[in-house]
């Protein structure tokens, strides 16, 4: 830019801000520091925090309500569907089964199971029967579609830093948050314990992120990387009660970026480290449904009979 463009330029700023008119305004931002005392700890601190809250949850078995969202800016639209009632059961290392119930009539939306590797997925309402693994290798158009119960199983715990496998390195981090209703920016302080994961062919990468509150040193966010570095889960914690003198998150919002779909479960009742049995976790494809395995290309097969069993709307 040349000595007379920028003269121009000057003119036309000088211009502007003695203009009686409307064409700009300033405004201040104010910025709120959190004037609380700050906990300070080590790195190995929160990775023994971290382990410890992860050993005190064998089994999970809650009653939830369950809330989801689809949309973001690749669609251009959010949609918000009808909350459900639920129920999810949870056994370590990685048993998970989940099932959602409609409104008012409290039959079933869904049933779902997997064991870590693979899982089931019941869906009365279209009399379908999905199996598969875990990871998905065709995306589907409906993100919903692309849920598997391992992600809740992720999101949901707490899991442990295996030193055989995993490498922890620790951040102090200030993020800043503004307040669209207040127009106040404020600023946090947390530690970040980064887990970088070493896979059976040798080579690492960061798996996941827990990030503790410097207030009270609770674990309240984790963040999910692929293998690219990209984010594939996202989940916050909050609303902490004591069930069987273990403190759980009643509130955990699980955000997938990739595929577009927020889900957000509320724990209204929990039982933590009661007996589960292996038969609560057995979901069999009901007779006269369709069999659609995903990992193949969608096949129809009927299982023997002519028709559902009825829906129990009674706990697995």
């Amino acid at each position: 830019m040349n000595v007379s463009r920028l003269l121009l330029l000057g003119l036309v700023l000088s211009v502007l801000a003695g203009s009686p008119g409307c064409l700009f305004r300033t405004r201040k931002v104010e910025v709120r520091v959190n004037n609380q005392q700050m906990q300070s700890a080590t790195l190995d601190d929160l990775i023994s925090r971290i382990n410890t809250e992860a050993a005190k949850v064998t089994t999970l078995d809650a009653t939830v309500n369950i809330d989801t969202s689809v949309g973001g800016q690749k669609k251009g639209v959010v949609t918000d569907y009808q909350q459900i009632s639920g129920y999810v059961l949870i056994r370590r290392p990685n048993m998970i089964r989940m099932i959602g119930l409609f409104p008012l009539v409290r039959n079933k939306a869904f049933d779902m199971v997997s064991d870590g590797t693979e899982f089931k997925l019941w869906i009365p309402v279209k009399n379908k029967f999905y199996v598969g693994h875990n990871n998905v290798e065709r995306p589907a158009a409906n993100p919903l579609e692309n849920l598997r119960p391992q992600v809740i199983y992720e999101a949901l715990l707490l899991h442990e830093i295996n030193p055989a496998t995993d490498i922890a390195v620790l951040e102090a981090d200030n993020p800043v948050e503004f307040d669209e209703k207040t127009k106040q920016v404020q600023v946090l302080s947390t530690y970040v314990v980064d887990v970088i994961r070493k896979e059976a062919d040798g080579k690492y990468y960061l798996q996941r992120k827990v990030i503790f509150d410097r207030q009270d040193l609770i674990p309240d966010h984790q963040i999910f990387y692929d293998k690219q570095g990209s984010i594939v889960t996202d989940a916050t914690y909050s609303a902490f009660r004591y069930f069987n003198d273990v403190r759980v998150p009643t509130i955990i919002e699980i955000k997938r970026p990739q595929e577009e779909y927020d889900i957000t479960i509320a724990i209204t009742k929990a039982t933590v480290n009661g007996a589960i049995k292996d038969e609560q976790f057995a979901l069999e494809q009901p007779p006269g449904s369709q069999l659609v395995d995903i990992d193949q290309q969608p096949v129809t097969a009927a299982a023997p009979g002519t028709a559902p069993p009825p829906t129990p709307s009674s706990h697995p």
